[in-house]
């Protein structure tokens, strides 16, 4: 009897030993961890995607563009002074069907820009490009033109009924052998409809560089 006894205490604790050996997996879960505690971030200090951080992301915009129409190489030559003052791209305004030397003869009643000027519905001049490349990169744009009987030359016309200047800080000037810049400017700026245009900037045929480059520096851009 004693000998069953003793079998039967050694067979209850070895079950109560195993029991005691076993760990209800289940039961545990990922915060139970001391080490995941302690090494997690805090998730509001990690950005989901580095990449829209703002201390990552480029500014856009802030580019310059010089537009313009030449005739006869003078708003040409301005233009390119205001490119190399500013660091800006160019973008030249070539009509589909340019302008000859005899077309330009302002004292000739039968010539082009004459008949022109006489019939407005003669002015929709086609260009072989309007929109520039990229137009929604730049902040700061410089229309230029030669004046024509005290208007911008209707080439341009074409040009700003074709673009959006919202958001746009936009600066005329034009070249003329004695015209001044009259209202010409805020003709564009009607016609455009959007921008913020400054006050524009009349040279004399044949401008010199310091000139040009004087002015731009009084625009503080």
């Amino acid at each position: 009897m004693k000998k069953f006894f003793a079998i039967f205490v050694c067979f209850v604790m070895t079950l109560t030993l195993a029991a005691c050996g076993e760990t209800p997996t289940e039961n545990i879960e990922p915060a139970d961890n001391p080490e995941t505690e302690n090494t997690a971030e805090p998730a509001e200090d990690v950005p989901e995607n580095p990449e829209e951080s703002p201390e990552e992301s480029p500014a856009e915009g802030g580019k310059t563009l010089v537009v313009y129409y030449s005739a006869t190489n003078n708003t040409e030559a301005v233009a390119g002074y205001i490119a190399d003052a500013t660091g800006a791209d160019t973008f030249e305004l070539i009509p589909t069907e340019p302008y000859t030397s005899a077309d330009l003869d302002w004292t000739d009643r039968d010539s082009r820009v004459s008949r022109e000027h006489d019939d407005a519905s003669l002015r929709d001049v086609e260009l072989e490009n309007a929109v520039p490349d990229n137009w929604g990169d730049y902040d700061t744009v410089f229309v230029g033109y030669p004046i024509w009987w005290g208007e911008a030359s209707w080439v341009l016309d074409g040009f700003i009924s074709a673009n959006d200047f919202t958001g746009k800080t936009v600066i005329p000037f034009c070249t003329s052998s004695s015209s001044s810049l009259g209202q010409s400017g805020e003709l564009l700026e009607e016609a455009a409809g959007t921008g913020k245009w400054l006050e524009g900037q009349r040279f004399r045929s044949g401008a010199h560089e310091d000139d040009v480059k004087d002015w731009v520096a009084g625009l503080e851009l």
